[in-house]
């Protein structure tokens, strides 16, 4: 408590405190160390499926590039939040600068919007697939997919154009200590001395937008997809198509069901705690988990990682 004092007695012009996550906790080191590892495993974890889709041809498909994609956008999304928590722990210095707090939130909710859209991309690139399997190879061609992952880096983007301005210019007179792990909207209006409660509104129903069009996407396209999976008669056409399914919905709850608890749920039911380890689960724990998700259940990714490192196990012993 002393240092959170002193570190704002020292902090002038419009520099803020980060409280961090454990700033109360004798544990603190040990919980910095596990988030330490889930960064790294997370880092390497999405690292390996793009490098795996990139070089493996047998995964040059519009599922693979779009799970490509999405560990591109996890890859960023962890890197945004945790260096900096990691560092002010080591350092003992949680000053961050209103420019580095603005671009830091300006990436958080332009990744945060993008894979909103892209899980969306997802999951009608599956009812595609699975319903109209002789017209996929046409309606889902390469130009498609990418022009896909354009609009959602695009409607992700605009969502951080829109919202990092307006909150970075509200006047901050109160205490300069965000009850955060980084620079997070809801946690910086908090701050503010001026009345948000508009933008608060106009806020909520953007989010609402942001979340709903993606989330009506997909329950339609995995509607579709269970009648046409029930409608088949083929046991393995039954199982193949469960578990491509089933991939995606895990992942589309973890992340949809943390966003939602944070943007859409009314204030009573927030507290600054509540809102941190929310936060943790989708910025941090979901990144380590869309790679799992996706490679451990997958044959033509577990194959694909086998001749990888039966390659490079071949090369190095040609070597020697």
């Amino acid at each position: 408590m002393k240092q959170t004092v002193w570190l704002e007695n020292q902090t002038f012009g419009t520099d803020f405190i980060l409280l961090g996550l454990f700033s109360q906790s004798k544990y603190s080191p040990f919980f910095y160390s596990l988030i330490f590892i889930i960064f790294i495993v997370a880092l390497t974890g999405n690292a390996t499926l793009v490098l795996l889709i990139q070089s493996d041809p047998h995964l040059h498909t519009p599922m693979y590039f779009f799970i490509s994609q999405l560990s591109l956008m996890d890859m960023m999304y962890i890197s945004v939040t945790v260096p900096k928590m990691l560092l002010d722990q080591v350092t003992g210095i949680h000053i961050i600068s209103a420019p580095s707090c603005g671009v830091q939130m300006f990436l958080h909710l332009t990744l945060v919007g993008a894979e909103f859209f892209l899980l969306a991309a997802m999951s009608y690139d599956r009812y595609m697939a699975i319903c109209h399997p002789l017209r996929y190879p046409i309606l889902m061609n390469h130009r498609v997919c990418i022009l896909f992952a354009i609009v959602c880096w695009f409607l992700g983007s605009l969502d951080g154009f829109t919202l990092t301005p307006i909150t970075m210019n509200f006047p901050f007179c109160k205490s300069r200590m965000i009850q955060h792990f980084f620079c997070e909207v809801l946690a910086l209006l908090k701050l503010s001395c001026s009345d948000t409660s508009l933008y608060e509104t106009v806020m909520y129903l953007c989010c609402v937008l942001m979340i709903l069009i993606p989330v009506t996407v997909i329950l339609s396209s995995y509607s579709l997809i269970l009648l046409t999976v029930y409608r088949m008669n083929s046991a393995t056409g039954h199982r193949k198509a469960f578990v491509t399914c089933s991939s995606h919905i895990t992942v589309v709850i973890l992340f949809f069901g943390a966003s939602i608890y944070n943007y859409m749920l009314p204030p009573s039911y927030h507290t600054a705690e509540k809102d941190m380890m929310v936060s943790v689960f989708y910025t941090i724990l979901t990144p380590v988990l869309n790679p799992l998700i996706y490679s451990v259940r997958n044959k033509d990714v577990i194959v694909a990682l086998k001749k990888m490192l039966w390659s490079k196990l071949v090369l190095v012993n040609f070597q020697k």
